[in-house]
């Protein structure tokens, strides 16, 4: 087995672990996984797209998969970014 099989086989088994976690989130806990959405949509994404890219698919289906994912962490950013972020006072340093 080549390097090259060998790594389409492990991105295979990337994918069907992270659509397996997607299905269970999406079942067991139907108003828990929105925060989890876009980022493991993102990462199915990028796996698909060096599934492809291994398997000799077209420039076109990648940089599909490549722009998904770009949208993807946008929309994990702006919901990110719409949160109120806790942070701790900082220590004065005392001279």
């Amino acid at each position: 087995m080549s390097d090259q099989d060998w790594l389409l086989r492990m991105s295979e088994a990337v994918l069907v672990v992270s659509l397996i976690e997607l299905v269970w989130l999406m079942t067991r806990r139907p108003s828990g996984p929105s925060g989890l959405l876009p980022n493991l949509m993102a990462g199915i994404s990028l796996v698909l797209a060096l599934r492809l890219g291994l398997g000799g698919a077209s420039p076109l289906w990648i940089g599909a998969c490549l722009a998904s994912a770009g949208i993807c962490h946008l929309v994990d950013l702006r919901a990110r970014w719409r949160r109120s972020v806790v942070s701790f006072p900082l220590r004065r340093q005392q001279p």
